[in-house]
């Protein structure tokens, strides 16, 4: 087993309630990376689906159950392929609807994600919040934590899935506009240096009902250091090679015996009690 995985991060357009377009699109894209010898592929917030729905019923024709024939069909792909692959989708689970994002392998379907920090825009307005804490995907020499979107600017949501073990934090995002865009941009910086692991933000280009989304897809190393880096308004694929070891250390000795930090050994989780308590108004 290889000490290292190698992830693509495709920063797409996607099409607004064209499922069958954006699954062409992703099985291009996923066929591309694979070639580029990706073990891991990854694929924006909504990516079968688009984002900006006006109503429940509209999302709704959009929508799939888990597993269903998006998963099936990108099952297929990465036992194809041998890859792995997260994408996302809008879930109907019986009379429920979720934001969801997939991991899926070559032995099939491997774990999902219901977004849990939901906020009061397009799609999200419409949709149930999470219903499972946060937890850990695993494949092969690499833990996984899912986040979407919202998820991005809650610290608690990636230090969470760090404690849990996670050497790789996945944000699926679909953010628009230059500001929001730069904000994240610091944002996923910090999640990775706070909790010293890697992450990759997947956003997405193209434009929804006037909204213009600002890409910058990256890959982050334990220490905030970029590996990858996309543009603001393409479509491409970036690349990154990890090395799990690095996230799973998470003691930084810059001078022996002088100068040496422990992002968890030195936390103070006693003096953190007010974050667990639920908003008083």
């Amino acid at each position: 087993m290889s000490d290292t995985t190698i992830v693509a991060v495709a920063q797409i357009d996607i099409k607004l309630g064209m499922p069958e377009t954006n699954m062409a699109r992703m099985i291009a894209c996923a066929g591309e990376a694979a070639g580029s010898t990706a073990d891991l592929i990854v694929f924006p917030e909504c990516s079968l689906t688009g984002y900006q729905f006006d109503s429940r019923e509209e999302a709704l024709a959009s929508a799939q159950t888990v597993p269903g024939p998006a998963t099936r069909a990108i099952s297929s792909l990465c036992t194809e392929l041998k890859v792995h692959v997260i994408f996302g989708l809008l879930e109907q689970a019986g009379d429920r609807l979720f934001n969801t994002s997939v991991l899926i392998g070559p032995g099939g379907f491997v774990c999902a994600y219901h977004k849990n920090h939901v906020a009061f825009q397009a799609v999200d307005r419409f949709v149930e919040k999470g219903d499972r804490p946060f937890e850990l995907c695993d494949i092969p020499n690499l833990r996984i934590g899912l986040e979407l979107g919202y998820d991005t600017f809650f610290p608690e949501a990636a230090r969470v899935h760090s404690l849990l073990g996670a050497d790789l934090v996945v944000l699926q995002t679909n953010f628009a506009t230059t500001g929001l865009v730069e904000r994240a941009a610091r944002v996923t910086t910090t999640r990775a240096i706070e909790n010293k692991v890697y992450v990759v933000w997947c956003n997405r280009v193209g434009q929804e009902r006037g909204y213009p989304f600002r890409g910058r897809s990256k890959v982050m190393d334990p220490m905030g250091m970029a590996l990858a880096r996309a543009s603001d308004d393409n479509e491409e694929i970036i690349y990154a090679e990890l090395e799990p070891a690095k996230a799973r250390t998470k003691r930084i000795t810059h001078f022996t015996g002088e100068w040496e930090l422990d992002r968890f050994g030195d936390r103070r989780p006693e003096l953190y009690g007010l974050i667990t308590e639920p908003k008083t108004e």
